[in-house]
């Protein structure tokens, strides 16, 4: 007997399916099924993947995962990966997605020409936009509002919309963040780093430098592909984007005369790019890491609280050391088990990719600059750039057997995981065996 299945799209419309034997039905067999349903070209078997999702937990599931039998294991999954309540653990019930697959390249999803696969990619990224998975700059906010104002609206006509027609449906366009209005002094302080024009007025600019020449015609309006297109480009630029997210804890710096100042929670992203820690409430990155940047280790309940490790080179009053960040999170096993395959796959495709940069690093066709450049370069305070600063870090350097906290020369990791491609800045030196090494 045939059983029905909601599978969820990112615009939160559903497909129906009936399928028969479902608890032994795989994921990828349901993939299948709903690229026919939706008529979706090959290049969707790649480009999505089917996620088990709740308000608690996020999970991507692999081809052979069976998943009536993972959801029947929820409250299993719950209990071991999240600090959630019993309470909430035996409410919660996740829903079927189909998301973009966290291992698809960039580089490729840009040669993708599908208007509905280009639809389905953009109504995700929308979401994570104004959601502030995706923490934005007020400039891209209103370049990415302004492309969904195109959309939605149509071709920018002047007159209409208006400014005022605009702040009626604000929270379509601009994270909710942005939306609020305050008054008075403390308002002022929590807008800092925003600027005149935000809201519905900065988008309205942005939304009229909206191109719409297609060739030689400027009379013709580019098809809405051109526009989705755009969009998911213009994501590109931010170093998280396609990210799996994961909740977590760290140790917020000492205050004044308290000598523990408690813990913030954040959120880690972790992509094929790298892995960015970011503050869940001020919508920031605290701190961005390439691969080749950073060693990893977690540690299980087992052992001690779970905890996954981030040890990244840094300096101490302008002396460089090695430094640790301490992420407390029951979730620390699944993210140490992504950071590692993703640095297989990378570490697979290089073969394939061009000759290394002017900066030694592997470049990507299609992709944005590191991180770590574009921001800085043209936004000193821009979202997207770390704020080691705001981070309580362990700062150290190991001299033989004595862990010293401050030295002129990095020595050693506590850490063997870590990239392997002899590219990037990160390179753990060991002085016994191979002193020249830097």
């Amino acid at each position: 007997m045939a059983a029905d299945v909601l599978v969820y799209l990112a615009d939160d419309s559903v497909v129906p399916l009936a399928v028969e034997n479902l608890p032994s039905f795989s994921a990828h067999e349901l993939h299948r099924a709903i690229r026919e349903v939706l008529q979706l070209p090959d290049i969707a078997l790649d480009a999505f993947a089917l996620w088990l999702v709740s308000p608690l937990l996020e999970v991507q599931l692999k081809p052979k995962h069976q998943p009536y039998k993972l959801g029947r294991q929820w409250p299993e999954l719950l209990l071991r990966f999240t600090d959630a309540p019993d309470d909430d653990v035996a409410t919660d019930e996740p829903s079927l997605q189909f998301r973009r697959n966290v291992f698809f390249p960039k580089r490729r999803e840009l040669q993708i020409r599908d208007e509905e696969v280009l639809r389905l990619l953009y109504e995700e990224a929308k979401g994570n936009v104004l959601a502030a998975r995706y923490p934005c700059d007020v400039e891209d906010c209103e370049a990415l509002g302004a492309l969904v104002c195109r959309v939605q609206l149509g071709p920018y006509r002047p007159g209409q919309p208006t400014a005022c027609t605009l702040r009626e449906k604000l929270g379509s366009f601009l994270p909710a963040h942005l939306c609020k209005r305050g008054h008075g002094l403390f308002a002022a302080l929590r807008g800092r780093g925003t600027k005149a024009g935000t809201g519905e007025q900065g988008l309205l600019d942005a939304y009229r430098k909206v191109k719409e020449v297609v060739g030689s015609d400027s009379e013709c309006e580019a098809p809405l592909g051109t526009h989705y297109h755009a969009y998911l480009l213009k994501c590109h630029e931010l170093p998280f984007y396609g990210s799996a997210f994961f909740h977590g804890e760290v140790d917020k710096p000492a205050q004044g005369f308290l000598p523990r100042g408690g813990r913030k929670p954040v959120t880690v992203a972790i992509s094929l790019e790298g892995v960015h820690v970011m503050d869940s409430r001020e919508k920031h990155v605290l701190l961005g890491l390439r691969f080749q940047e950073l060693s990893w280790d977690h540690t299980s309940p087992e052992e001690e609280e779970s905890v996954l490790w981030l040890e990244f080179d840094g300096n101490n009053e302008g002396t460089p050391v090695n430094k640790l960040l301490k992420i407390y999170s029951k979730q620390a096993e699944l993210m140490s088990s992504l950071i590692e395959y993703c640095i297989e796959l990378n570490q697979a495709m290089e073969p394939a990719a061009p000759a290394e940069s002017a900066s030694g690093s592997p470049s990507i066709p299609s992709s944005p600059p590191p991180p770590t450049q574009r921001p800085q370069l043209r936004r000193q305070g821009s979202v997207v750039c770390s704020r080691i600063q705001h981070l309580s870090t362990i700062d150290y350097v190991e001299e033989g057997e004595q862990i010293k906290r401050v030295k002129p020369k990095r020595t050693t990791s506590f850490f063997s995981r870590q990239l392997s491609m002899g590219q990037g800045s990160y390179t753990v030196v060991q002085p016994a065996e191979s002193p020249e090494q830097s």
